[in-house]
């Protein structure tokens, strides 16, 4: 049997981050042992809100326009499509609409919204071509903020792990829109609107970032950043973000990273990673200190990244998953075509 790296695992559950629509599923298969097919699990929501009963959308998604302090059920249908019986699990997962796209997030990954959402059965044993019910409960908190919400009711299958690094993983979800209003403040948010780059006069590396409060909560800031030689192989960090910077909302301050190591001039790539409460921004920049006391202007990589979603690590995943799969069509087509039996 053909060996394969473990990253496949990652595959399976990068996979699914490209998962749109309510029928969307995830599979990465071996070419000997026959998985469930893709379409093995369905999954469809049974309550539609009276008030939401003429708009489509509510129909295939849980959309919802709650106050803080309310707690609603809606119940799904999870079906088995195959020939066998099958072990289902039920679990929120986070979302997010970026680029035009909703898209879920990587395996179990959390957010806000799915720390209010609690399927009643987290697992359900589901014999072949039935269906089983699920109640799904959202009670939102009494100091939620108010803003829309984004998420995902998954129904996922995991098949056996084949000997080669390979786990099979099919799933299926329903969206989650719930918008939250009431009199409560805004949420938490932060932008890094600058970085700058020093020397002070003992010679020591100093970065500095401009964080704006652009939320309704007061922040106070952590963080750690890393750092990478642009023209070489030289790693450094994590390096600890000043502790004590407290925000109120409309207020700005910079936050300072004291490098601890002695390093060169650069050019180097930073990666700052800052966090308030559950709230996490990620700022890249380009930086390069002066060579005396001094301070440089630092080169901000794009806008800062408020979302669990890791861009890049889709990009890769998605290109690895083409790898793998026109792998498996070759090794597919060659033991066909030395004649083998293979279903």
């Amino acid at each position: 049997m053909p060996r394969f790296s473990s990253l496949a695992v990652l595959v399976a559950t990068a996979f699914a981050l490209a998962t749109s629509t309510a029928s969307a599923t995830s599979l990465v298969s071996d070419p000997v042992q026959r998985p469930n097919p893709p379409d093995a699990v369905g999954i469809r929501l049974v309550d539609v809100p009276a008030d939401l009963v003429k708009d489509p959308r509510a129909r295939q998604y849980i959309v919802d326009s709650l106050r803080p302090g309310v707690t609603v059920k809606r119940r799904i249908e999870v079906s088995n499509k195959s020939d066998d019986s099958l072990h289902v699990a039920v679990y929120p997962g986070a979302a997010d609409i970026r680029r035009g796209s909703f898209v879920g997030a990587a395996g179990s990954t959390g957010n806000e919204l799915t720390s209010w959402v609690k399927p009643s059965q987290l697992s359900l044993d589901i014999p072949a071509h039935s269906r089983v019910r699920d109640t799904v409960t959202i009670a939102i908190p009494e100091d939620a903020a108010p803003g829309e919400r984004y998420g995902v009711v998954w129904a996922q299958v995991s098949g056996r792990d084949l000997g080669s690094g390979i786990t099979l993983v099919s799933r299926t979800g329903i969206r989650l829109y719930l918008a939250v209003g009431g009199d409560n403040p805004p949420r938490a948010r932060f932008t890094v609107d600058n970085m700058t780059a020093e020397r002070d006069a003992s010679g020591r590396a100093v970065v500095h970032a401009k964080v704006h409060n652009t939320g309704g909560r007061a922040l106070d800031l952590t963080g750690t950043m890393k750092m990478s030689q642009v023209s070489g192989s030289i790693h450094a960090g994590p390096y600890l973000v000043d502790s004590g910077k407290s925000l109120a909302p409309g207020q700005s301050a910079s936050v300072n990273v004291i490098v601890t190591d002695q390093v060169t001039d650069g050019p180097w790539d930073v990666s700052l990673k800052l966090k308030s409460g559950l709230l996490e921004v990620t700022q890249g920049a380009r930086i390069t200190f002066p060579k005396g006391p001094g301070m440089t202007e630092a080169v901000l990589s794009g806008r800062d990244r408020q979302s669990p979603l890791n861009w890049s690590l889709i990009s890769a995943a998605a290109g690895l998953i083409l790898l793998i799969l026109g792998t498996l069509a070759m090794i597919r087509s060659h033991r066909r075509g030395a004649g083998g039996n293979e279903p």
